[in-house]
């Protein structure tokens, strides 16, 4: 009961705060890019509780309790440099565009409404393949926690996300984001050493998961061996890491959800820094959160549906205050990526179909009224998706966020840094990059089995980087792109650009310096244990 009172307690709140910040949104950049005066801890907050989810708290959990915590942190290694990549080559330029979304800087960039309407569509659909995903898996810890059947807890999810939402847009999801950030955080980094102390305290709890027989080589790098294991051999399951790895960190760089917070900043230098503390961010509670995993295993081995992990810790090892914590802290991070995407469905819907398609602009009440109906309308469609469709957080989630590497990562670092790069090529890149993905998950849909090295997130890159240079050989550049291209590579001095500089200029010390910090931690935790173990 003590659960589902904070769960509702945090529902209560954060629509409290939408409701309050609706009444100071008023006009279209207040509601799509928060009037960009994000400052670094704001931007920061929405980087990490955008990307972080019940795919993360859930799913990935899952995987990791069924064998593979190491094998996912490699995987982590790979793509929390998407952060520093991403704000350096594509996220900075994109706020120098001082475009309203990531659909609109491509439409801009190419003059083109063909490769905008292209670079929506796969916005809408992508997007909304994982908010499913979230979704349901809010859906599935409320049912587990309150007691509620599945479809009424996916209609209490759908109420909660929706709501603050639809009222106050991006204003509202990057304030509601940053106390979900540090809610989420909080219970990572809290509950540590109470799952490590009841599992047998340190260092006997990482021995024992490091010698558990039910899961034999838990804590080696490739995962675990034996009947259980299903990610293939050895060198297989290490290639899978890396490539979803630099597949996840092209996504960090360039998907909508996460290049679109850059747009919230008050100037670039906030943007670089929120992307160095992403970062930092990213790779400690994914340390704390798998080590801490992979005991559970000793404790409980046969916990069904592995994706309850971290719930079943939260009400079984911890004490009830901080176990609270942790539930309100898994849905926090289930709300506030679902409040993401709509926010960017209902953009993309109203700002880069519905104006493009009409050849009609907008004033800026008609588009905060048409966002929020469409806000209204994809959230109801995505809850009847949800009712319908057997809930697969990890998988379907991974699936939706590829499809960006994919049909976007050629064409997005390209439109920066290339000169020859045509609108054809650019749309027919975006195109093609999405159908391959789709149509490698199909094949394996038929059962054919590809190799790992031609996963179907390889195989979209291959196909979007070929119709980009085949493409960009058919049409002419204009006069009008090479100006946008030229304007976005120019750097923006700030009134106080000095200060602002001198601030910015440590955060290569900050970033070595948690470097550091991550690789000691990583010895006491897991080497030095494993070495007693072996």
């Amino acid at each position: 009961m003590i659960y589902t009172i904070g769960i509702i307690v945090s529902f209560l709140l954060y629509a409290l705060i939408g409701v309050f910040l609706s009444k100071r949104v008023k006009n279209s950049e207040e509601y799509y890019v928060s009037g960009r005066k994000g400052s670094t801890l704001m931007v920061t907050g929405t980087l990490v509780a955008s990307f972080l989810s019940t795919v993360s708290f859930m799913g990935e959990a899952g995987f990791s309790y069924e064998g593979y915590p190491i094998l996912l942190l490699i995987l982590v290694i790979f793509n929390a440099t998407g952060y520093v990549i991403g704000v350096f080559c594509f996220g900075r330029y994109l706020r120098r565009s001082k475009s309203l979304t990531v659909p609109e800087y491509f439409g801009d960039r190419f003059q083109s409404n063909k490769v905008r309407m292209a670079a929506a569509i796969t916005t809408i659909l992508g997007i909304s393949a994982y908010l499913v995903a979230v979704t349901q898996g809010g859906a599935v810890l409320l049912s587990e926690i309150s007691g509620a059947s599945y479809p009424v807890a996916l209609l209490i999810m759908w109420l909660a996300y929706a709501s603050f939402t639809v009222l106050s847009g991006a204003k509202g999801v990057m304030v509601n984001d940053t106390i979900m950030f540090f809610l989420f955080s909080i219970a990572t980094y809290i509950s540590f050493p109470y799952i490590i102390g009841k599992a047998g305290g340190f260092p006997d709890a990482i021995i024992k998961a490091a010698t558990n027989p039910d899961r034999p080589d838990l804590l080696s790098w490739h995962g675990i061996t034996g009947p259980n294991a299903y990610m293939g051999a050895p060198w297989e399951a290490l290639l899978w890491a890396i490539i979803l790895g630099l597949v996840w960190s092209a996504v960090i760089a360039i998907s909508p959800w996460q290049s679109s917070r850059y747009l919230m900043a008050k100037n670039e230098h906030v943007a670089i820094r929120s992307g160095v503390w992403a970062t930092i961010s990213i790779i400690t509670i994914y340390l704390f959160l798998h080590i801490s995993i992979s005991t559970i295993t000793t404790v409980n081995p046969n916990i069904k549906p592995t994706e309850k992990v971290f719930i079943w810790a939260a009400m079984n090892m911890v004490p009830k205050w901080l176990g609270v914590i942790i539930v309100s802290g898994i849905m926090a991070a289930a709300l506030s990526s679902c409040a993401s995407f709509l926010q960017l469905i209902g953009s993309s819907i109203t700002r880069d179909i519905m104006e493009q398609s009409r050849n009609k602009t907008y004033t800026d009440s008609q588009l905060l009224r048409t966002s929020r109906i469409s806000m209204i309308i994809v959230s109801i469609i995505i809850l009847l998706i949800g009712l319908w469709q057997p809930p697969s957080i990890m998988w379907i989630g991974y699936f939706a966020a590829t499809l960006f590497a994919a049909s976007w990562g050629p064409v997005a670092f390209a439109s920066i840094y290339s000169k020859k790069i045509t609108k054809t090529g650019a749309l027919w890149s975006i195109i093609v990059g999405f159908l391959g993905v789709v149509l490698g998950e199909s094949l394996k849909k038929f059962g054919v089995t590809l190799p790992v090295y031609l996963n179907p997130v390889i195989i979209g890159v291959v196909l979007s980087s070929l119709a980009l240079y085949i493409g960009s050989k058919f049409g002419t550049i204009t006069m009008e792109e090479k100006e946008f291209q030229k304007n976005i590579l120019q750097r923006p001095i700030e009134p106080n650009e000095k200060e602002e500089m001198a601030v910015s200029k440590r955060y290569p010390f900050y970033l070595v310096a948690s470097g550091i910090v991550i690789i000691i931690v990583t010895f006491i935790f897991y080497y030095w244990p494993l070495q007693l173990a072996m």
